[in-house]
């Protein structure tokens, strides 16, 4: 079901990754992405899915939860094992129709397929445990430096902070147009792909119906209480690093020292 989809959620909590400042969360966040792009060798991955799965157990949220969040995407995982199975050269374990499947495939499959799961437990990590309000006041104070070359920097973090928070509504409406339609003798999991195509159409229009209406509706209610943007705005709670975030950013110091010395050394 569409509403099993966690997508852009936040749950709330008092456990350690939740009480790390945004700004924290973002930035380490985006350290263990690089990690992840550069590093290629067994250990380090194991490595790294050795911290993901501690980040997991602090955040104490449940492994069902988690594993939620890979299900609007494990089609693009699968998809792309499949492509690297068939299409790399090396030793040929067996033949389907005019595919190799080769050795050299199947361990580069894993490993991409590796990669994309923690990209994607990170990512939810990050949605999980910080509220978009928190989100969007950290994405500023990040991108703020870069006022001084015109980026409107309070703009952008808002349209990412919304578009992250409507996710959730839009999947929601979804869920009840299929169920509306249903009742009405729709069939969506039988027939040809253009027979499931055409029954898309009774979905997409009320839903785009109802996404511009909210989004006049969220523009309405902004004007109505004279939203002019970052200028002059004030926040009732001011991030401010504190000695966890401190604790944080030591830790990570030292798995990139030690993940760059499995690197040095080939393992």
């Amino acid at each position: 079901m569409l509403t099993d989809i966690t997508i852009g959620q936040y749950f709330p909590g008092n456990s350690l990754l939740h009480r790390l400042d945004p700004r924290t969360k973002i930035i380490l966040l985006c350290l263990f992405i690089l990690a992840i792009f550069l590093l290629d060798t067994p250990v380090a991955y194991g490595a790294l899915t050795a911290l993901t799965g501690g980040l997991i157990i602090s955040s104490k949220l449940s492994g069902k939860m988690m594993l939620k969040s890979l299900k609007p995407l494990w089609w693009i995982i699968l998809f792309t094992f499949l492509i690297h199975l068939c299409s790399t050269p090396g030793e040929a374990l067996a033949k389907v129709w005019v595919f190799s499947l080769t050795l050299e495939g199947l361990k580069q499959g894993l490993f991409i397929s590796v990669r994309l799961v923690l990209l994607i437990l990170l990512s939810s990590l990050l949605t999980f445990t910080t509220s978009p309000l928190a989100l969007t006041d950290a994405l500023e104070s990040l991108l703020s430096p870069f006022k001084r070359f015109g980026l409107p920097a309070h703009e952008l973090a808002m349209m990412m902070t919304i578009a992250l928070r409507f996710i959730p509504t839009l999947i929601e409406e979804t869920d009840k147009i299929m169920k509306a339609q249903k009742s009405r003798g729709a069939d969506f999991s039988s027939g040809s792909i253009v027979q499931r195509l055409k029954c898309l159409i009774p979905i997409l229009v009320p839903l785009f119906i109802s996404a511009f209406r909210r989004a006049d509706e969220l523009a309405m209610a902004m004007e109505a209480r004279c939203y002019r943007g970052g200028i002059g705005r004030t926040r009732m709670k001011v991030l401010q690093i504190r000695g966890i975030d401190y604790i944080a950013y030591a830790a990570a110091a030292l798995f990139g020292i030690g993940l760059t010395i499995l690197k040095i050394s080939g393992l």
